[in-house]
């Protein structure tokens, strides 16, 4: 599955994967309920075999919070347990966000999506002397950059959100220094695209930036108050906020991160900049991933969102129709294989999607240094988040693919579902 991989490119030297786990058991906080007891097992083997530091799992059913318990420890070297509510980075699980919120202004009718993109976007490609700007920008729209076929491929070109010196020094700015999402939009709109857009899929997490500046543009509101007011708070949650990289400006209730390869970098953030830190601490642009996976939420909090999708025609957030084409399959290479044949999981808009009961499984996952994070909305009514707060375990697995079928299996040995409590506000 697609996931954010940053930090793979701008990471100092590894050391060799660590045990972050130890022979006590990891503390389960939260309510238990002996009906749901395949799932504490889930997560409680999990962390034990794959030697992760702490989880997070909620689980919805039919619209209602089934489950919520936190699993081992968010500050390993404090033993402070996992809550059931903690804040983690959650990564690219931030596109869904985004593209709930472009989807509530076309129906609002501000924006369409085969909108040229630069038709809502101000800033000025950042070009070297003498160069001009890919005339094939003009036809980038919306849509492409919500199904990622804009026409940027990172594995041709590399991905600008890892590239802070260098867009430091293109700026005039002397590294180490955070960069902005301006920035890194301004010197990918600098660059070739690497295709034609629309003529196939590669991901981007540049698209999803310039979705933020659209948001801003139709709306006139700041793109994080815009998801808060308008995407969050419609479905109960006030707790997700854009994510800090440094430990002492995070809330109390967001946890500790801890790279698999304990990875470390020069710091970029004041007033630690140039310093050596765990990259999940600093050394990653973390506040310039805004929009394309920038977001701090809680396991609850997900499961709200998603489950605001469980009934299409009651959605609190979207129009029915918006919905279906948020899920809709993409036209061409993006959606159909080399026959023409429908693809059986494709990228939609701002969700992975497969097909199923004659709805959908929609899901998306995350992954930067320190987080893996899953978030999955099944056909038949379960949606649950399962979050952590290491990225891979020690055969180098990313968490969020190895919990996945887990997940499914354990939610199907339970056997009676207790009532719950309503989500929303």
């Amino acid at each position: 599955m697609p996931t954010c991989r940053a930090f793979l490119a701008a990471a100092g030297t590894a050391l060799a994967r660590p045990a972050f786990a130890d022979d006590a058991p990891a503390p389960v906080t939260g309510r238990a309920d002996p009906a749901l007891a395949p799932l504490d097992r889930l997560m409680t083997s999990f962390l034990a075999d794959h030697a992760v530091p702490g989880g997070a799992l909620a689980v919805s059913r039919r619209g209602r919070l089934v489950y919520a318990r936190g699993f081992g420890f968010a500050d390993l070297d404090r033993k402070t347990p996992v809550p059931p509510r903690a804040l983690f980075r959650i990564a690219s699980i931030s596109k869904p966000l985004t593209a709930v919120a472009v989807m509530q202004l076309v129906d609002a009718g501000k924006v369409r999506l085969d909108d040229p993109v630069l038709k809502h976007v101000t800033l000025r490609p950042l070009l070297a002397d003498g160069a001009a700007a890919d005339a094939r920008l003009k036809d980038v729209t919306v849509r492409h950059c919500l199904n990622h076929t804009g026409g940027w491929d990172r594995d041709r070109s590399g991905d600008p959100i890892g590239m802070p010196a260098t867009i430091a020094r293109r700026t005039g700015a002397t590294p180490p220094v955070p960069v902005s999402y301006a920035d890194v939009i301004r010197y990918t709109l600098g660059r070739p695209l690497d295709f034609d857009p629309g003529v196939r899929f590669a991901y981007s997490n540049v698209g999803y930036l310039l979705l933020g500046r659209v948001i801003e543009a139709a709306s006139g509101i700041g793109y994080e108050q815009y998801v808060k007011d308008r995407v969050l708070a419609p479905v109960g949650v006030a707790t997700t906020r854009l994510g800090r990289a440094l430990p002492e400006n995070r809330p109390a209730d967001e946890v500790r991160y801890y790279d698999a390869k304990r990875t470390t970098g020069v710091c970029l953030y004041p007033p630690r900049a140039g310093q050596r830190v765990p990259f999940p601490d600093g050394a990653g642009n973390l506040e310039g991933y805004e929009a394309h996976g920038g977001w701090v939420a809680s396991a609850v909090d997900l499961v709200r969102f998603a489950a605001a999708f469980e009934n299409p025609a009651r959605s609190p957030l979207l129009s029915a129709a918006s919905v279906r084409t948020m899920w809709d399959r993409p036209a061409g290479a993006a959606g159909h294989d080399a026959e023409g044949n429908p693809k059986p999981v494709y990228y939609g808009l701002g969700w992975d999607v497969r097909p199923a009961g004659g709805s959908v499984n929609a899901w998306h996952t995350g992954l930067i240094s320190g987080t893996s994070t899953l978030l999955v909305r099944r056909f038949d009514g379960f949606c649950w988040a399962a979050l952590f707060n290491t990225d891979r375990g020690p055969d180098g697995r990313v968490l969020s693919g190895v919990i996945d079928p887990l997940v499914h299996r354990a939610v199907g040995e339970v056997t009676a579902w207790p009532a719950g409590e309503a989500i929303g506000k």
